[in-house]
């Protein structure tokens, strides 16, 4: 038997002006995204801004649905829209702010598992890890540097592929 240890590395903030100016301007529009979230069944209003490679920023939020699980999270509609409309221009980062007018945020919203299952699809797609900045509204900012960190022992493409038969 082998063990293996896993180290997560997350960069935290307490305030905004500890941010750099392209992360700062990042959170600001997944805030502003946040705006357009339709949520009327969990008042959990997410934005996500995806700063393409070329500088173009991209927003989304989240999406909500009777018919539940049909709603989206903001971090797919952002990244989809990104993917379909600019295919060849990698992401570099992407910010995601949430905010409830019902309940307290103590801690930075981190991806859901789908979205870091998307967020894994789309470093393997570009071949370069995406940084994450996660905040909420009280100011406690969270970045890492690429979804390893938030989703380690990921599924990838290689566990789809079939072994070669042998002649």
């Amino acid at each position: 038997m082998k063990k293996s240890r896993i180290i997560i590395e997350v960069e935290e903030f307490s305030s905004l002006q500890e941010l750099n100016q392209a992360d700062l301007e990042l959170l600001q529009e997944a805030t502003l995204a946040s705006e357009t979230s339709y949520s009327p069944y969990s008042s959990f209003q997410v934005g996500a801004a995806v700063r393409l490679a070329d500088g173009q920023i991209i927003k989304g939020s989240n999406q909500e649905n009777a018919a539940y699980p049909s709603g989206i999270c903001a971090e797919r509609v952002a990244l989809f829209y990104a993917q379909s409309k600019f295919p060849e221009i990698p992401v570099e980062s992407i910010a995601i702010f949430a905010k409830s007018a019902e309940f307290k945020l103590d801690k930075p919203i981190t991806p859901c598992g789908s979205c870091r299952q998307v967020l894994a699809e789309v470093e393997n797609r570009y071949g370069k890890k995406i940084r994450i900045i996660m905040g909420n509204n009280n100011s406690h900012i969270q970045i890492v540097e690429g979804i390893e960190s938030l989703l380690p022992l990921m599924f990838m493409l290689e566990s789809l592929k079939k072994p070669k038969k042998s002649k």
